[in-house]
């Protein structure tokens, strides 16, 4: 879905308290200018392909949303989360930069190997400018980039309190199969997901029943 198409969801999803969508003097306004009247326009005609973090960050909280709801698929309005460590984009990549090792070495990843991974998408000084706090406002494709090399959603990335990953989570979602599998299961009702993981501990203990 093109950026655009996103803004325009998100516009008709999460209104003003009256029921009525955020104009552009509106949200310029209520973002002390962060985002302007021509921004929101330009946003939404599509001529803005890549908004910066802190723009979008800007617009969610002044519509009232969290900040990853422009990474899900889902536009409709995003439910309430555990409350988990707060992190800053910097703070979440450097988390997931010590949980990945380097499988040769063993070592936390460099900059440079970071960089190679994101297939051009980031340069060894960008992920050292995000590592660092220097860089707060990479665009959309930049973190997309980010999320990728590591094997996560792009929204671990946005400073919602999101739970810590382990070294060895992080490394089974970098399998498509896994991945394909934990969001079907996420579909389900809570008592299915209990029998699922009951059914799979057993292709490791076989002979036990499924746990309900």
């Amino acid at each position: 879905m093109h950026i655009s198409q996103k803004f325009e969801h998100l516009l008709d999803a999460h209104r003003r308290p009256d029921g009525s969508r955020w104009t552009g003097q509106q949200l310029d306004e209520a973002t002390g200018g962060v985002v302007t009247r021509s921004y929101f326009t330009n946003l939404r005609k599509g001529r803005i392909e890549n908004p910066g973090y802190e723009k979008m960050k800007a617009i969610a909280k002044a519509m009232g949303f969290p900040p990853e709801a422009w990474f899900e698929e889902g536009v409709g309005r995003t439910p309430s989360v555990p409350a988990y460590e707060v992190r800053s984009l910097a703070g979440s990549v450097e988390h997931l930069i010590d949980a990945v090792r380097n499988p040769k070495t063993g070592e936390q990843y460099t900059n440079a190997e970071v960089a190679r991974m994101t297939l051009g998408h980031l340069s060894e000084e960008d992920v050292k400018g995000i590592r660092s706090g220097a860089n707060g406002d990479p665009t959309v494709s930049q973190v997309t980039a980010l999320a990728n090399v590591f094997g996560v959603e792009p929204s671990y990335l946005l400073d919602r309190g999101s739970p810590p990953l382990d070294g060895e989570l992080v490394q089974a979602l970098r399998d498509e199969a896994v991945r394909e599998a934990t969001l079907e299961i996420s579909r389900l009702p809570k008592r299915e997901r209990r029998l699922v993981l009951g059914i799979v501990r057993q292709f490791e203990n076989p002979g036990e029943p499924p746990s309900g």
